[in-house]
């Protein structure tokens, strides 16, 4: 069994050492249960495990510091937002003191070592469905399938109909979808997802021109059901035949749709519990649809459009302010939209960021401020307007 271990030891004396006392490295692993023989390769040197701990010690200390510095300037951050909000409620002009205008510290010192000693493993993330299970789960639910287009440039075609009508401009809807497809999307393409790229994951559930979130599908079909269901109605009116009969029947699935959205309060937790269940999937197949699809995208952007002019902000918004609503919310977003180009020079970024939020996010740390936050996003827009998806959405109109 443990024969190269002997073969190498010269003398009796030696060989007797090493039968009474057979080093851990000469044992046959195949000899012990599989749990003891992973444990013992995965066991740690005393000296590790104390380096490990001199590092550990390190690295809280460099953390309590640091968070001594900046749970103060988060707390202010806080009581600046709620400040702003009481004065809007009240009508008041906000003004450059209604801002934090320092930029946060930033944790610069060590890292969190990794422990040596074998624990137990932390439990596997469940993986985010995809557009495949959207389409299981609708055929399941609501015994529906979308209907797809026969191209790209065909679905293109339809959400520039319907997204023209709604008032949207053609330069807000390409340059949001070079944006926000990185200029090349298709109308299923997912977060993360690309065919380029071979197992490559799904980072997010959106999907689409405007990268909806299943919990935009549920809070979309709750708020603005009445509407689409209008749409598809007066598109059914103009149709006879088969077509007539099939657009109808997408009708009583898009109503079944919508009272389940309606099943719990108007509110985006609320959304995004049903979001996550298999029905909430099913919903999401909608934006797969040529007919509700483009409906879904357009009424995306179009609430952050009528929230500002409901707030009084009449100015026709750039691309880059109706992207940053559509990003950080329409109440975050139209806070920054509405400030003048002398206020956006000086106020950070992280004026509209929760902490941990703000930690995360190295576009918003490296453009720390309004102004390049907004320059950075026209920036991008214009470099993927010129790929070939973007190209081809100008050229649906």
């Amino acid at each position: 069994m443990r024969t190269s271990a002997i073969r190498f030891c010269f003398g009796f004396p030696a060989l007797a050492l090493l039968l009474m006392a057979p080093p851990a490295a000469a044992i046959d692993a195949a000899e012990l249960p599989p749990a003891t023989a992973e444990a013992m390769a995965q066991a740690a040197s005393p000296q590790a495990i104390a380096e490990y701990r001199r590092k550990l010690k390190e690295y809280q200390a460099a953390r309590a510091a640091f968070d001594q510095e900046a749970e103060p300037y988060w707390s202010s951050i806080a009581e600046k937002r709620r400040g702003r909000n009481a004065k809007r409620r009240e009508r008041q002009a906000i003004t450059l003191d209604d801002y934090v205008l320092t930029q946060p510290p930033l944790y610069d010192g060590p890292k969190r070592p990794v422990d040596p000693e074998p624990g137990e493993k932390p439990p596997e993330r469940k993986p985010l469905p995809v557009v495949a299970d959207f389409l299981k789960a609708a055929a399941t639910h609501f015994q529906f399938t979308p209907q797809r287009p026969a191209s790209e440039v065909e679905f293109k075609r339809a959400y520039g109909r319907v997204a023209l009508a709604s008032g949207l401009t053609r330069e807000q809807i390409v340059r949001v979808y070079a944006f926000e497809t990185g200029g090349n999307g298709n109308h299923d393409m997912q977060s993360g997802l690309s065919a380029s790229r071979p197992g490559s994951r799904a980072i997010s559930t959106a999907v689409g021109y405007n990268q909806l979130l299943t919990t935009n599908s549920v809070s979309l079909l709750a708020e603005q059901g009445h509407d689409i269901v209008k749409a598809l109605a007066d598109k059914a009116a103009g149709l006879s035949g088969p077509a007539r009969k099939a657009m109808d029947h997408k009708l009583a699935i898009l109503k079944r749709m919508v009272a389940f959205t309606r099943s719990v309060p108007v509110q985006w937790s609320e959304h995004e519990k049903l979001a996550n269940t298999p029905q909430g999937w099913g919903v999401h197949a909608l934006v797969l649809d040529i007919d509700i699809g483009p409906l879904l995208q357009t009424h995306k952007l179009l609430t952050s459009v009528l929230f500002a002019r409901a707030k009084g902000y009449t100015k026709p918004l750039s691309a880059a302010e109706l992207e940053m609503m559509n990003l950080t919310g329409d109440s975050t977003g139209l806070d920054m939209v509405t400030m003048p180009q002398a206020m956006r020079e000086r106020v950070p970024t992280a004026n509209f960021f929760q902490r941990g939020g703000y930690e995360r996010n190295p576009v918003a740390i490296r453009h720390n401020t309004v102004a390049k936050l907004l320059a950075i996003t026209d920036e991008r827009m214009n470099v993927n307007s010129a790929l070939p998806g973007a190209k081809e959405l100008a050229g649906a109109f």
